[in-house]
């Protein structure tokens, strides 16, 4: 029998709303897109309800124009400088009887890791099992139906501010879509474009997307490390309007045609012309002229990738290099500026395995879209994973239910 799974990514630069439908064996194939530019969002955070609201209005609909469907609930994606992470570990006594460890007890230890201290303007997003314990053996990847008296649990904890989780449910719950669950931008994109041998060896990636870069680090098939730094492709086309004095609108539309991040690879001699503002001439550019402003902004945002996993104390740990992915990672050269920023390799993600409506979806843009169909096809189909996936009944979730049902209409 044939499901639904919706996903919805409110991004910085545009909302992308995918249906998907799920067979009995677990294949996804996308039927439904609706892509849109964003409106009333900065830096991965809300900053106009209304205007957001109406960007993911029209996604919706447009999605449900092509696929036929309802659109009654999504997974929703959320990014932003104010996401924070932080391990803990949770201990339980394995309940009484033939001593064999269950899904509850799993669930107890989860609970026992999750109760942290936190500000109370933050909430909890994730509580992701990343290993387990039993009875003083480490390196247990599933331990249901072992035998054991102690269960200790190692999980990695997400939080957000409380403000930016309310005002990007209540943009969706506005347009009439529940929110199913909201994940994590780097670990949806995780699920589109990384190998299992990738997340089990160690990995980083990064989805550079309009505002912010999203960082996340996999090792032994989990997620170890995440990090949202607050830069991203709109600071390169701001970069090329102060630079070269151009509307906004024509520095981006010339840093999609001719963007480069590395000069030497540029003719030295080619230039192009552009409109500058008002009745102006218009003026010849020398396009490596333009490229040497970008590459300061890559290596840049290099730069902080690396600062950004030597302060994680995992350094060591990643002989699978960096994946790149988001809408910056498609600029030529940034995969060789990359390399030569971290010393490690580097390589673009663009979301694999799809079937259905995937023409304009094989593009490293669209990771965090497509991850979160995966990631809600994966809850589906083990909704008590061990490892790397939460079990569904998230601290957020209890909470955001709570809330929209006291501040929400209807």
């Amino acid at each position: 029998m044939e499901r639904t799974i919706v996903g919805i990514d409110v991004g910085t630069t545009k909302v992308c709303t995918l249906v998907g439908e799920v067979d009995a064996e677990g294949a996804l194939r996308i039927v439904g897109v609706g892509v849109v530019p964003s409106r009333g969002m900065r830096k991965g955070v809300v900053v106009n309800v209304q205007e957001a609201s109406a960007a993911i209005a029209e996604s919706v609909a447009a999605a449900e124009r092509v696929s036929g469907y309802r659109i009654e609930r999504a997974f929703v994606g959320i990014s932003g400088a104010h996401i924070a992470s932080l391990n803990s570990r949770g201990v339980v006594a394995v309940g009484r009887g033939e001593r064999i460890i269950s899904y509850e007890d799993i669930d107890r230890a989860l609970e026992a890791a999750g109760a942290i201290a936190i500000p109370h303007n933050r909430r909890v997003v994730h509580v992701i099992p990343r290993g387990y314990t039993v009875d003083g053996q480490n390196g247990v990847r599933n331990p249901v139906g072992m035998h054991g008296f102690r269960l200790e649990l190692e999980a990695h904890i997400v939080t957000a501010a409380a403000t930016a989780l309310y005002n990007l449910a209540r943009c969706v719950e506005e347009v009439g879509v529940a929110v199913d669950e909201i994940v994590l931008a780097p670990l949806a994109s995780g699920q589109a474009v990384l190998t299992e041998t990738e997340r089990e060896m160690g990995v980083a990636l990064a989805d550079i997307g309009g505002g912010t870069t999203d960082i996340a680090i996999f090792i032994d098939g989990t997620i170890w490390h995440t990090v949202v730094v607050p830069v991203g492709g709109y600071h390169l086309t701001n970069d090329l309007a102060i630079g070269l004095r151009l509307p906004f609108e024509t520095a981006e539309a010339i840093k999609l045609r001719y963007g480069h991040a590395r000069p030497q690879d540029v003719p030295a001699e080619e230039t192009f012309t552009v409109q500058s503002f008002g009745d102006e001439p218009r003026q010849q550019v020398f396009r490596r002229e333009m490229v040497s402003i970008l590459e300061a902004r890559v290596e840049e945002i290099f730069s902080l990738i690396g600062q950004e996993i030597r302060r994680s104390g995992y350094e060591g740990l990643l002989p699978a290099g960096l994946v790149v992915c988001g809408g910056t990672a498609q600029l030529p050269g940034l995969r060789q500026m990359g390399q030569e920023v971290l010393g490690m390799p580097v390589r673009v993600g663009r979301p694999r395995d799809l079937q259905g409506l995937v023409d304009t979806l094989v593009h490293p843009a669209y990771a965090t879209s497509v991850g979160l169909l995966q990631w809600g096809v994966e809850g589906a189909l083990h909704p008590r994973y061990p490892l790397y996936h939460s079990n569904g009944s998230s601290p957020f979730l209890k909470w955001l239910g709570g809330w929209l049902r006291n501040f929400l209409p209807g």
